[in-house]
């Protein structure tokens, strides 16, 4: 497919809609279907839903589609894209799984019309396999070997529930050696009862349905390990609905269950269970129906509890996974989108007690200049060495701001910084440390800088996190940047899946540097990955720097392709034409050109002009291939190109009185900074070197449901100690009344 080829296609165009299908010769499935489903489900317009769906399967990302392609899709955002990706490709594997049905149930000669109908309706993964589960090939059970044993009819016969002898009956079925007795032969007929109520669709329908309303969820000590689970004593006796038990109650108890020290049931009544059961098979009152009762029993019991159990409690995991990976791709997104100290020289400082505070000055472009060790605290206490150091370095290398690792002796040094007197204005900032000992060890930072250890890389990492945070951020794995809520009891597949996304998302959002880019950073351009971002670096380095993006297509295995993916989110601030420094796509430069002409001015002279748009005419420059969408990002771009979407940046400084737990009194009013949000609150540095919670219904002095409607993370607020237990190490404060 050549590049632009939605461009060409008018968005009402429904043939070119079918053209498009027909080019990726989907498989033969439902997709119809899919399409209705979807665009009920998320109340998505057909045609645009179809174009997005051909945009995914050509190869395009979530940022460019949702950039560049609003006329086809009629502007969805990456949610919306993302959520309908994800429903498009299980609704897809769901087509698949039923020709594996399908071909299973014809290959043992039990497929009929109506079967198969019923199959290819069937749109709900836990129904689809209902109907399967009477053809499902099964390994030797209780039932088989009665059927071996030839007591099916019996069976048969005892569901009817004559008002017959059933010992009378169950005699004329002793003929096999196995069997020496009416009670043997009755055992086995009721074994395979058992298993036909399991099987049946209709009644695990009905018990789901009383498992989703009346599912209690339970806890229990592991009474031996009474000592090992005292963190877990909230859950030693603990009853809760399942479906309605929060997120994070959820994965702490089932993280308990894990490591052997609680017992865990997800059930409701059994009464409630069994009433269904007798309502659904028993029609009599003799003693036909008193074994047909026990078969009830033992079925519920031995099979369909466990299964349902097993339903429930995945359904309430998969709840809970998603909310908790929800919370931390909020936060991420947040942490990377955090305000740069752009175009400033930074010294940062490592700080560190017996092995001292290791010391590096970086250039604007985060290139390492110069690093030692100085030793201002216990045991060696070189302050005024270290001052005399610090002062020095600040004025020879021209220094602008300073970077404070936010760990041990973090507070301490911060406080060493107040008493130097320099001689030109310094910023000096505490920053997070989160992840800098993963980045320092890891094979991009001995890439980077392959002569120096581990206690330099750590350094640089910090102060190239104030410079810009997304650009250092991104070469750390997002589960050791420490925003997430019980981020290793999730799906470990679909968190990384999705913390992915959000880095991309953030990357392409602010947008990129061609010529100062890493290529960590490069990797999450929308189009590019690891090996083309390579070959961009390696061009850079051969060549220098690039001129244009066009040039991009001068690197090694940069097709057109990529080219069109990836390059509205590079930018080049040296380049000739402006417009290779925004966000304007190139695909739209003529447009742009279009523009100006019809001014009387050139392309330049438009870019950040004031009067741009109360003179140009939008409407006129629609055509085929752009619409109102289009123009009106472009024209936003237009006024001002290159703009950087994060935030100013911000100073923060702790109270001085506090710099340990011990130094915190009920009542005190504090300065905080939020470091994570989770379901049930937020955490609040406050300068102590331990986190204190803001619980969820201490945040305001109204209700909150969603933490994150109230707090963002980095957010600069104000907190009140409510209690300081230091043994436990726990905090906890309030913003009421604040």
């Amino acid at each position: 497919m050549q590049p632009g080829f939605f461009r060409s296609c008018p968005a009402s165009d429904s043939g070119a809609l079918f053209l498009i299908f027909a080019y990726f010769k989907l498989p033969d499935m439902n997709y119809e279907k899919i399409q209705a489903i979807i665009s009920n489900e998320m109340g998505l317009n057909i045609k645009h839903l179809n174009a997005a769906i051909a945009l995914f399967d050509d190869g395009a990302t979530i940022p460019f589609i949702a950039r560049y392609r609003k006329e086809v899709t009629g502007s969805m955002d990456e949610v919306q894209l993302a959520d309908l990706k994800k429903r498009w490709q299980e609704l897809s594997d769901l087509e698949k799984r039923k020709e594996f049905i399908l071909e299973t149930i014809a290959g043992q000669g039990k497929l009929n019309d109506e079967l198969e109908q019923k199959i290819r309706d069937c749109y709900e993964s836990v129904k689809l396999e209902d109907i399967y589960l009477p053809f499902k090939p099964k390994r030797k059970t209780r039932a088989t070997v009665a059927r071996e044993r030839g007591l099916e009819p019996l069976a048969a016969w005892l569901m009817k529930q004559y008002n017959d002898d059933v010992f009378r009956k169950a005699a004329s079925f002793l003929k096999h050696e196995d069997l020496k007795n009416e009670e043997d032969a009755l055992k086995g007929a009721m074994d395979i009862i058992a298993e036909w109520v399991s099987e049946n669709e209709r009644l695990r329908e009905r018990l789901r349905n009383l498992f989703r309303r009346k599912a209690v969820l339970i806890s229990t000590l592991v009474k031996s390990k009474k000592e090992e689970a005292a963190k877990y004593s909230d859950y030693f006796d603990w009853e809760e609905s399942a479906l309605k038990a929060p997120s994070h109650r959820v994965l702490a108890i089932l993280r308990g269950e894990t490591e052997g020290l609680l017992r865990v049931k997800i059930r409701p009544d059994e009464d409630d269970a069994m009433q269904i059961l007798e309502r659904q098979f028993l029609r009599a009152d003799n003693q036909a129906a008193d074994y047909v009762y026990n078969a009830l029993a033992d079925s519920y019991k031995r099979l369909l509890q466990p299964s349902l159990e097993n339903e429930i409690r995945a359904e309430i995991k998969l709840k809970a996974d998603a909310k908790a990976i929800e919370v931390f791709s909020e936060n991420l997104r947040q942490l990377l989108l955090q305000p740069p100290l752009k175009n400033k020289r930074v010294l940062a400082l490592d700080p560190g007690f017996r092995t001292g505070c290791k010391l590096v000055c970086i250039d604007e472009q985060g290139k390492l200049l110069h690093n030692e060790t100085i030793f201002p605290h216990p045991p060696r206490n070189e302050k005024k060495q270290a001052i005399h150091k610090i002062k020095s370095l600040v004025s020879a290398y021209s220094i602008d701001a300073i970077a404070v690792g936010n760990g041990t002796a973090g507070r301490e040094t911060e406080d060493l910084l107040r008493a130097v007197r320099f001689d030109r204005d310094v910023l000096a900032v505490m920053v997070s440390e989160n992840g800098a000992s993963v980045y320092s060890a890891s094979d991009i930072a001995r890439a980077e800088f392959p002569q120096y250890d581990v206690t330099v890389r750590g350094a640089v990492s910090i102060g190239r996190r104030l410079q810009d945070p997304l650009a250092e951020l991104v070469k750390i794995d997002p589960k050791s940047i420490g925003v997430g809520q019980y981020q290793h009891d999730v799906d470990q597949s679909h968190l990384q899946q999705e913390l992915q996304r959000v880095v991309e998302s953030c990357v392409n959002h602010v947008g990129v540097d061609l010529n100062t880019a890493s290529a960590s950073l490069l990797t999450y351009v929308s189009g590019l990955g690891p090996a083309l971002a390579a070959n961009i670096i390696e061009y850079r380095d051969e060549k220098g720097a690039f001129r244009s993006r066009k040039e991009l297509l001068k690197v090694k295995r940069f097709g057109q392709k990529a080219f069109e993916q990836a390059a509205g989110f590079l930018r080049v601030p040296e380049a000739k034409n402006p417009l290779d420094n925004s966000a304007v796509h190139p695909e739209s430069y003529d447009v742009v050109g279009k523009m100006a002409k019809s001014l009387g001015k050139k392309v330049e002279d438009i870019i950040a002009w004031d009067e741009l748009e109360k003179n140009v005419q939008l409407e006129q420059f629609v055509d085929g291939n752009v619409g109102l969408p289009t123009l009106h990002d472009i024209l936003a771009e237009l006024r001002k190109p290159g703009r950087d979407p994060r935030k100013g940046f911000k100073k923060f400084e702790f109270d001085e009185r506090v710099h340990k737990m011990e130094d915190l009194k009920e009542g005190m009013i504090l300065p905080g900074i939020v470091t994570n949000i989770t379901a049930f609150g937020a955490f609040v540095d406050v300068g102590v070197h331990q986190d204190g919670l803001v619980h969820i219904s201490q945040l305001a002095d109204a209700y909150v449901s969603d933490p994150a409607d109230v707090v963002s993370l980095h957010q600069h607020v104000k907190v009140k100690v409510q209690a300081v237990d230091v043994a436990r190490k726990r905090i906890s404060l309030t913003m009421k009344g604040l």
